[in-house]
């Protein structure tokens, strides 16, 4: 980061905020207030994230038009901070990108101020560039006469406070990502998984509770379990749309509205809702969406519940393909890389692991996210303290199950097989298939089986036979898997 030490004055450029002047590096579209939190928090070396910065942008556009809309932004002035989201939505490719304009780490104050001021000094100044003024004129009084000037303060962030569009922005780049990215990878996960159980549905194997066996189970029908999983980590992902849609702005510093016009965030909402796709509206009661995160906290909490589902999928294929010949083996994994730097020919679940960890990562990041709405750590009276850091971790969590779902698909669902075989094998070797038999020769009669059929290294049909319990085409009815999966048909 940069810092006043080791820049010399050759490098840099004097701009002034309210409490004076600062050194800033003379390349940076940034000004005084962001150089200070620059200075002030070199904590992580982790900007806070672009997904946040793209919707400060998007933010930005809408309540310049609101503005405009409401007579108080003249369209001369809006034209020009629209003009220069939009450079910022196109990634400042040009200039350097967004991380070097926007460097404030993520732990900085809480309430993100440092990072609505870098949003207003780097548009303010984009603007002075368009009109070919030096960097940091914005607050200029000769400069501010020409009708498309921008002042940080006065314009782009009118009607607005740091306490309102933060939390705002971080509504906005979760839905957006959740939106475009999520929400797309786990439908196609859902469809990868869904194919297989129409695929495999025919195959019968073991079942096992407890890991231990248990009656017959189709290996359509286990698949069929793990699309359902995904079908409802997509309906979770839409309530989490529909939690996010509520947003603070217009709230301004403490949720009353001072200095904005009643109807600012309904048009605010109307704009965002245009461009993105995504129902936003303004929230219910300003105090509470402002105070408190309750509604982050909510989406975070559904992000784990779909790591805690990938989870579950992973580990079951993990151990379904285990062997492949000393253990369980009734999938054969995609070999996607060497298993092992001595073992030859080995193949290992690395995906599965992959996707375990990462789901690992996505409910520390919900622990961390949970904790800063707690009151008394991130929620106090009226305003949360914590939200960059929330912001940062639950679109962390997005990115993570995103890439697992495009993966887990295409490295691993794609290129998964059964060992028919395998499955036929150990099924007939189960000693649970004297399930069956409860109903005719009752339970303590099949259990005696069992235990025998243990016991000499016996198959239930083979014994059963020797034992003349039932004649073979009954016992052979009875002792169908396949008729074991479908109960009543």
């Amino acid at each position: 980061m940069s810092s006043t030490s080791t820049m010399s004055p050759d490098s840099t450029r004097i701009e002034k905020d309210s409490m004076g002047e600062m050194h800033v590096p003379a390349d940076v579209l940034y000004g005084a207030s962001t150089q200070r939190a620059v200075l002030n928090f070199p904590i992580s070396g982790r900007p806070v994230p672009s997904e946040v910065i793209f919707a400060f942008a998007r933010l930005k556009t809408a309540t310049a038009r609101a503005n405009q809309t409401l007579g108080k932004l003249p369209k001369p002035k809006a034209d020009a901070i629209v003009e220069a989201c939009d450079e910022i939505l196109a990634g400042l490719g040009d200039r350097g990108g967004v991380a070097r304009h926007f460097p404030v780490d993520i732990f900085q104050t809480g309430s993100g101020t440092s990072t609505n001021m870098n949003t207003n000094e780097v548009v303010s100044n984009l603007v002075c560039l368009k009109h070919n003024a030096p960097v940091g004129s914005s607050k200029d009084a000769a400069y501010l006469e020409h009708d498309y000037a921008v002042h940080p303060n006065d314009h782009v962030n009118m009607g607005q406070s740091s306490n309102d569009t933060f939390p705002t922005a971080m509504h906005i780049a979760a839905a957006v990502e959740i939106k475009n990215q999520l929400i797309p990878a786990v439908r196609d996960l859902a469809q990868g998984l869904e194919d297989k159980a129409k695929a495999w549905d025919e195959i019968v194997k073991i079942g096992r509770t407890h890991l231990q066996d248990a009656t017959p189970i189709r290996l359509g029908q286990e698949f069929s379990g793990y699309a359902s999983q995904m079908h409802h980590a997509t309906d979770r992902l839409e309530r989490a749309l529909s939690t996010l849609g509520e947003l603070p702005i217009g709230g301004t510093a403490v949720g009353t509205g001072i200095n904005t016009h009643p109807e600012f965030s309904k048009l605010v909402c109307e704009q965002l809702s245009e461009s993105t796709g995504i129902a936003f509206r303004e929230a219910d009661n300003h105090f509470e969406s402002q105070h408190a995160k309750d509604g982050f906290v909510e989406v975070s909490g559904l992000l784990k519940t779909i790591a805690v589902s990938l989870s579950k999928i992973a580990n079951d294929i993990r151990w379904l393909g285990s062997g492949p010949r000393c253990g369980i083996g009734e999938l054969k994994l995609p070999a996607v890389q060497p298993g092992s730097s001595i073992m030859p020919g080995k193949v290992n679940p690395v995906i599965c692991e992959a996707v375990m960890m990462a789901s690992c990562q996505v409910i520390g990041n919900d622990a961390a996210v949970t904790t800063g709405g707690l009151g008394g750590v991130g929620s106090l009276l009226d305003l949360n303290v914590a939200m960059p850091m929330m912001a940062a971790n639950v679109l962390d969590s997005i990115g993570l199950l995103a890439g697992c779902c495009s993966t887990m698909n295409d490295k691993l669902i794609q290129g998964l097989e059964p060992d028919r075989e395998r499955c036929a094998e150990l099924i007939e070797g189960s000693l649970a298939m004297c399930t069956s038999l409860v109903p005719v020769i009752g339970y303590d009669a099949s259990a005696k089986l069992a235990y025998q059929a243990y016991a000499e290294g016996k198959t239930v049909r083979q014994l059963a036979l020797e034992q003349n319990l039932l004649d073979a085409d009954r016992l052979n009815e009875l002792l169908d898997p396949r008729s074991m999966t479908e109960p009543g048909e």
